[in-house]
């Protein structure tokens, strides 16, 4: 199977700094944050007064998707935390708080390679996402960033990661042009076992977003 990885954080940064605004119009186009709306609206592990973190926020689709509906379903206030390695989208994720605020939120901007960027603080968390980023950990560390991620939640939170499906027509898409890692069923769930999960499930986009699963991979995750 074709891998490739970033050779270093600095390369993501380096890609996303360039590349925000073509990130910013491709997701717009693609729907795809309603689709993460429509995912959070059906989902089980929602509850009232969440702590969250966003892990990998980018422009803050995850957020902003969870944020809508959390209202939709009467359970806020929640407590949002998010951390992304680029400047830059962290930026842009700002902007976009201006029209839809999500009060109390905390921005960072952080590695989840080296957790001593976060703030010692953020733990004990209900939920924590993470939308298209850990396909720029290399591969091989991929357990070790999912066990950072781990920690941070509290003993019956739960982890949902939104990541990039290896098939033929992500190939030069995501993996040539994104430069990011594209990943199987069996490698993800191989690497969640490894971070220290007990239970791990695949779950789906639903109608009528249900084209995003030839991107990507929905994985519920438990301690």
């Amino acid at each position: 199977m074709t891998s490739l990885s970033l050779p270093t954080p600095a390369a993501a940064r380096r890609l996303y700094t360039n590349r925000s605004r073509l990130y910013e119009v491709m997701i717009r186009l693609l729907g795809y944050r309603q689709g993460l709306t429509r995912f959070f609206e059906e989902a089980d592990f929602l509850q009232p007064s969440m702590r969250v973190l966003d892990a990998g926020c980018g422009t803050g689709a995850a957020t902003l998707a969870l944020h809508t509906a959390l209202a939709e379903r009467n359970l806020l206030p929640a407590h949002f935390n998010a951390f992304d390695l680029t400047p830059m989208m962290l930026s842009r994720f700002w902007k976009a708080l201006d029209r839809c605020p999500v009060p109390g939120i905390e921005l960072v901007a952080a590695d989840v390679l080296a957790p001593q960027t976060l703030p010692s603080s953020w733990r004990n968390y209900d939920l924590v996402i993470s939308s298209a980023m850990l396909e720029y950990v290399p591969k091989q560390d991929l357990p070790l960033a999912l066990r950072s991620l781990h920690v941070r939640l509290h003993w019956h939170g739960t982890l949902v990661v939104f990541i990039s499906r290896h098939n033929p027509f992500m190939v030069p898409f995501i993996q040539q042009w994104w430069r990011a890692n594209l990943y199987s069923q069996a490698e993800l769930r191989a690497a969640f076992q490894a971070a220290g999960f007990a239970h791990v499930d695949f779950s789906s986009f639903p109608r009528p977003y249900g084209y995003l699963n030839a991107w990507g991979h929905i994985v519920v995750a438990k301690p």
